[in-house]
């Protein structure tokens, strides 16, 4: 009788979808859209992009953009005085902001321009006079 009992008992098919529909729900809000927010925040960055712009391409290479072209989708970014590459437009990872020297601590140089000594470990050799 009990096994009769318990068979008998129907289950809603909302209540069989729902699991799959929380999972579904919790993959768009913790996968899908953040993605997407990434993406258009890429897509408006390389909208913005000028000539003059330090960018930092994926390959972890800095250069300062020198020509676009716009119908082809590349640029060309001096990486070095007189080095140029050509690339494309999807490859800039940011733009990189342009120091201009304002900062006190601008690392181990000395008021005369020349560099402090420094040791392996990278802190300032004392000088033994």
């Amino acid at each position: 009788m009990i096994l009769l009992a318990a068979t008998t008992q129907q289950s809603s098919p909302l209540a069989a979808l729902l699991p799959f529909l929380l999972v579904g729900a919790a993959l768009y809000f913790i996968m899908i859209r953040p993605q997407k927010k990434r993406m258009q925040q890429q897509q408006s960055l390389l909208k913005g992009l000028e000539v003059g712009d330090e960018v930092l391409t994926i390959g972890g290479i800095f250069g300062v953009i020198r020509h676009i072209d716009e119908e082809g989708d590349e640029l060309t970014i001096e990486v070095a005085p007189g080095i140029t590459f050509r690339i494309v437009k999807s490859a800039v990872a940011r733009t990189v902001e342009v120091d201009d020297g304002s900062s006190e601590d601008d690392g181990p140089w000395l008021e005369d321009g020349s560099e402090a000594e420094t040791d392996s470990d990278g802190s300032e050799a004392d000088e033994e006079k």
